[in-house]
């Protein structure tokens, strides 16, 4: 039996983990069934995701949950999805407000039908105050498209004579994304097999620690989460300096 890595031997856990939840299509292939079989057990993983985060004291998940991209999917394979976070915002966030979690979602909400703009609003609203984990969903979400945003909304500014071309800087630019009061990922985790970033907090990741693990998502445990928190505690984070 593979025992899980004990959490006593890594020291503090990261402060903000980014997961890329990949391979639950090739889950469900592995096994003859439909792919949103491989989303529903997906599911279950979002929720081994955060109570591993809970019970470890990391304070951000962010999850990438649907892709700006992912529209471009089979319409019933969108459909399935889209059914399938409706119900997941309904079961789950009683549970998330019993231990503490605040919901917040990034990403384009223009593109999503309005029952489920009303459940986010509502799910955030009520878990508003929530201080144990913060869990950022990323959802129709695409990096270049919240970069490309923040800078319409500066040079917006500089045209009303707001902002002064010269004051822009990365704090500026920071501060116009989504995530602009949320801490950088300390740890990105794909899991998969697969080693790329797919459009995934692309300004936010410049400084983190990337893993990539075989597990599909589905299949995602506790012993994936610690065993990369650990990898992540062997590594020498120095921003760009010397040792």
């Amino acid at each position: 039996m593979k025992l899980a890595p004990s959490f006593t031997d890594v020291g503090h856990p990261p402060n903000h983990i980014a997961i890329i939840m990949d391979g639950n299509g090739r889950w469900a292939q592995r096994r003859g069934l439909p792919r949103i079989e491989g989303h529903r057990r997906g599911a279950e993983s979002v929720r081994t995701a955060v109570k591993c985060s809970v019970k470890f004291g990391v304070r951000y998940l962010t999850l990438y949950s649907f892709s700006s991209e992912n529209w471009k999917r089979p319409a019933r394979e969108v459909e399935d999805l889209m059914g399938l976070l409706r119900r997941y915002l309904r079961s789950e966030i009683a549970e998330f407000h019993k231990n503490g979690v605040r919901l917040r979602v990034i990403g384009d909400r223009d593109a999503l039908s309005p029952d489920i703009v009303k459940l986010i609003e509502e799910s955030e609203a009520y878990t508003a105050e929530n201080d144990q984990l913060d869990l950022i969903v990323a959802l129709s979400y695409g990096g270049r498209s919240e970069i490309v945003s923040a800078i319409r909304k500066i040079s917006e500014k500089v045209e009303a004579g707001q902002l002064r071309a010269g004051q822009i800087d990365e704090s500026v630019l920071e501060a116009h994304l989504e995530t602009a009061d949320i801490p950088d990922p300390d740890l990105l985790i794909r899991t998969s097999g697969e080693q790329r970033i797919s459009n995934f907090l692309l300004w936010q990741l410049a400084y983190s620690e990337f893993i990539f693990l075989d597990t599909l998502w589905p299949d995602f445990s506790e012993t994936d989460f610690l065993t990369a928190i650990n990898e992540y505690q062997r590594r020498e984070r120095r921003f760009g300096a010397t040792a």
